[in-house]
């Protein structure tokens, strides 16, 4: 199937699910990409794959993985047919030979003919016992039989699934920051991340005071940038947020840039 859009691009699916309205499979191609777009981009930004510690644990013996025998027998085929191939390469050069009279005799032509026949044959039993034998052969076994069962270990899981969480949860922070902006920021569509992000790196001065916690932003590379920034700290502001375990309120600014 093909998605055009009001502009004349072309988007090619190709599936085998005849179940589902062609509407639905394009839904979910695009849904997947989106989704494929999010871990690249926590990847590249918030280091999601980075490993948080060094700490193993015992696997999960129960856990499904590929069969190294079945992956062996595979290897096995696949030598196999390639030496078939070769052979019967052999055999075609061999008749086209005799055909254009490069062989000798006719005695000579039959006795090689039958001699690269043999090899064929054997080649081919050869091929038939050894995909008898991968099909005896699981695809995915549990982790407990495979051969190096004693030695299998994975990351410890519980802290990476924090701090996973904790990036994900400031991915969405990020976002919500975004679209606050947007009103004020003329190149949000094409810059908005990449300012939010400038402003959370950026220097700050903290005061604390009786009922509020004052963070004052440095000033960012361009004026409009920082007149961003400020409204969104306005926006922020009017939300009354209190600074956890305390009754501080959250008051944002930016700060002016110095005068030359």
């Amino acid at each position: 199937m093909t998605r055009l859009t009001e502009t004349g691009h072309q988007t090619a699916i190709v599936t085998s699910r005849w179940d589902l309205r062609d509407s639905l499979v394009a839904y979910r191609m695009f849904e997947r990409w989106r989704q494929e777009n999010f871990f690249k981009y926590m990847r590249e930004e918030f280091l999601i794959d980075a490993l948080t510690d060094y700490k193993v644990e015992p696997d999960d013996p129960h856990r499904l993985v590929s069969n190294p025998a079945r992956k062996a027998a595979d290897q096995d085929v696949r030598k196999a047919r390639v030496q078939l191939a070769h052979l019967r390469e052999a055999y075609g050069a061999a008749a086209l030979d005799y055909l254009e009279g490069r062989t000798p005799t006719m005695h000579a032509f039959t006795h090689e003919e039958k001699q690269i026949q043999r090899e064929v044959q054997d080649a081919a039993d050869r091929i038939a016992a050894l995909v008898a034998r991968r099909k005896s052969l699981a695809a995915r076994i549990p982790l407990s039989d495979a051969p190096a069962a004693a030695e299998a270990v994975k990351l410890s899981t519980e802290r990476k699934h924090l701090t996973n969480v904790l990036k994900m949860v400031a991915f969405q922070a990020e976002g919500a920051l975004v679209q606050l902006v947007e009103p004020h920021y003329a190149r949000n569509d094409d810059e908005g991340r990449t300012l939010i992000q400038t402003a959370l790196r950026s220097a700050a001065a903290i005061e604390p005071t009786a009922d509020e916690l004052r963070v004052t932003l440095a000033p960012l590379s361009s004026p409009h940038r920082s007149e961003a920034i400020r409204a969104l700290c306005d926006e922020l502001n009017m939300t009354n947020t209190l600074f956890p375990g305390t009754k501080q309120r959250l008051r944002f600014a930016v700060a002016e840039a110095p005068v030359r």
